[in-house]
């Protein structure tokens, strides 16, 4: 209980009204890892379920969007994308102080090395596989279909992103790196052609999906903050940016051998997908492009992380290391940039 942020007996008797079946005792487990969003998971003798809340304090505007995942998440409950059943929205901050939503748990294994060393070549292999699976099935889904054609504007999605995320840096701005000053200008002069449009995660990686305990098969994607619509390719290069990252850097796979590991080469893994999506290949100075952007982002995010770790409103007590990445990571998105 020393680990909530908020009193719990509001929260219960408000779940107890709002929700079919939930009745305490509660039991409260709070999520290790992750930045953004305290997550706590609530045993009661009738179900187990998972809280997500926004940070206390003071923060950003357009950050910590809790009513955007738990949006998201219930438009894909019927599609082929996997998610967590949603339960409940609260958007009353007089309950426990801030926005939260309320979802099932979901019972499986989160991978967080993306060598993957607890698992054989095969299985590896399959973890790859079926990430990229999911990935294309989300951004095939007929968004209009799934009540999320208001989700965001499809247009001008790569050119809004690059504005939003320089202005969060700004805000969150400790010391002058001179890569993201780069970037900067860089960005939106070199913007690619092509216009598409689907719904993107924005945050779509290995320890953000769990996995069935015995095969490698994704039972819940989560953290559905960042998701709007916008250009897919964009969003793949995101999950993509591993093989670009070194370990040191952001768990990546940067300089390993991954053929040896039953992992797909970069060529290889984004063939997978264009062949999913039934897209031709990307041509290397657009792909090289959106590596580079979202090098960017990610160093605008760390950076956000590393001002939220000065004000002490982290949501983990790895933020701090977290936010040292802002500028090596900056410094390798401008030497991407370079490469396009």
């Amino acid at each position: 209980m020393s680990e909530l942020d908020f009193e719990p007996g509001a929260l219960e008797r408000y779940l107890a009204e709002h929700v079919d079946g939930f009745a305490g005792p509660v039991e409260y487990t709070r999520f290790k890892g992750g930045q953004s969003n305290p997550t706590y998971r609530l045993d009661t003798p009738g179900g187990r379920y998972v809280l997500r809340k926004k940070p206390n304090g003071k923060l950003l505007p357009k950050a910590h969007m809790v009513d955007r995942e738990y949006r998201v998440m219930t438009g894909l409950w019927d599609t082929a994308v996997p998610v967590p059943r949603t339960r409940l929205l609260c958007e009353d901050n007089a309950v426990i102080g801030t926005d939260f939503y309320l979802m099932d748990f979901v019972d499986g294994r989160v991978l967080w090395d993306p060598q993957l060393p607890e698992l054989d070549a095969a299985e590896r292999a399959g973890v790859y596989a079926e990430m990229n699976r999911v990935m294309a099935a989300l951004h095939s889904v007929d968004y209009e279909a799934a009540g999320l054609g208001d989700f965001g504007r499809p247009e001008g999605y790569v050119e809004r992103q690059i504005a939003l995320w320089t202005k969060q840096y700004r805000a969150s701005e400790t010391e002058h790196i001179e890569a993201m000053e780069q970037l900067i200008d860089w960005l939106p002069a070199n913007l690619p052609a092509s216009s598409e449009s689907a719904i993107a995660h924005g945050d779509f990686r290995l320890d953000n999906m769990i996995f069935d305990a015995r095969e490698p098969k994704v039972l819940a994607v989560l953290d559905w903050e960042l998701c709007t619509l916008g250009h897919p390719l964009a969003d793949f290069a995101y999950h993509m940016m591993v093989w670009r990252l070194s370990p040191s850097l952001f768990r990546g796979l940067g300089g390993v051998d991954v053929e040896s590991l039953g992992i797909a080469v970069e060529s290889d893994y984004l063939r997978q997908y264009c062949d999913r999506t039934g897209r031709d290949m990307v041509g290397r100075q657009e792909w090289n492009f959106y590596i580079a952007y979202n090098m960017f982002r990610l160093a605008a995010i760390l950076q956000g992380i590393a001002k939220r770790a000065i004000d002490g409103t982290a949501a983990s007590p790895e933020a701090v290391e977290n936010g040292k990445r802002a500028r090596p990571l900056a410094e390798e998105a401008w030497r991407q940039a370079q490469r396009a």
